[in-house]
């Protein structure tokens, strides 16, 4: 089983950016789909953003769609969520989770489609 590691977290005013890095333990991350899920107090897991495993394609949610950007290298084990334009209802615990299925064709944006993840990194923006 692929293991992960969120970096990147932080304290950010609006209008700022972040970006968040997610390192895997294992070479075989290259054949497996990334995502990215947010979960904020009293709210239920979001889908935020999602990449191939060979980076041919992406989706966002509508909530980030236009200000965050999703990419990957496989040569370093590592997927990234590039986040601009901050707003306080970005505030969220963001984790990484791998596809359970590899090499799959198309992107999937299902929550249950995806491991359980890493422990998250905390992203709290100020207005």
């Amino acid at each position: 089983q692929v293991q992960l590691v969120e970096s990147g977290g932080g304290l950010v005013q609006a209008g700022g950016s972040l970006r968040l890095s997610c390192a895997a333990s294992k070479h075989t991350f290259r054949n497996y789909a990334m995502g990215w899920f947010r979960q904020a107090p009293g709210k239920e897991r979001e889908f935020v953003a999602a990449i191939t495993w060979n980076g041919g394609s992406t989706y966002y949610g509508d909530s980030v769609k236009g200000r965050f950007t999703i990419s990957r290298d496989n040569a370093k084990s590592t997927a990234y969520l590039q986040m601009n334009s901050l707003k306080p209802e970005d505030t969220a615990v963001y984790c990484c989770a791998a596809d359970r299925q590899p090499r799959r064709a198309v992107v999937t944006t299902q929550i249950a489609d995806f491991g359980s993840g890493g422990q998250g990194t905390q992203i709290t923006v100020s207005s």
